[in-house]
């Protein structure tokens, strides 16, 4: 079952779905296809699919998340994904070049949400520490008139370990894009 998808709960009619490749019995892992998932004239789930919205959510009420899930669904060869690994006419399975090339596509995302989230995180530090660095108050000195919020340790020990992170996050991301894609 899947939960989650966006658009998946009331409109989407296909899917790109990584489904075990099964030919003769034999189990050639996880490969991608694209899935026909309702009939496109009545919009009903086609025989063994089950798909539907998963309600009302906070925040993201806009988008019609769904859920899916698959009963015994036989996938024709024609539906495959086949830029590296291919299934012949006859049934024969051609292995792709390196067996970890289809993991790509998911590296680039997740290295890619790791860095967005970085930069959101900085984005919201470089408001939060230039309003502390100009914001004053309280006197810690009697006359010397007020201080810079940024100069308390309680607003430096909220602010500079989430810079930390936001740094980490954005040379996380970098580095992972790097090595693997």
């Amino acid at each position: 079952m899947k939960w989650w998808p966006g658009n998946l709960g009331k409109s989407a009619n296909y899917a790109i779905v990584v489904a075990c490749l099964i030919i003769g019995g034999k189990n050639y892992g996880p490969h991608n296809f694209i899935v026909p998932l309702r009939d496109p004239e009545t919009h009903m789930p086609l025989k063994g699919i089950t798909v539907g919205d998963i309600g009302p959510k906070m925040a993201t009420g806009p988008i019609d998340n769904g859920f899916l899930g698959f009963d015994h669904c036989r996938i024709p060869r024609n539906n495959m994904l086949m830029k590296h690994a291919r299934v012949m006419p006859d049934g024969k399975y051609v292995r792709p070049p390196h067996d970890k090339v289809g993991y790509s596509a998911m590296v680039h995302v997740r290295a890619h949400m790791i860095s967005d989230q970085g930069k959101f995180l900085a984005q919201a530090l470089t408001t939060a520490i230039r309003y502390s660095a100009v914001r004053r108050q309280g006197e810690i000195h009697p006359g010397k008139g007020e201080v810079k919020i940024l100069e308390y340790q309680t607003q430096q020990h909220r602010l500079l370990p989430q810079l930390a992170r936001a740094y980490a996050f954005l040379f996380t991301g970098r580095t992972v894009r790097d090595i693997y894609l």
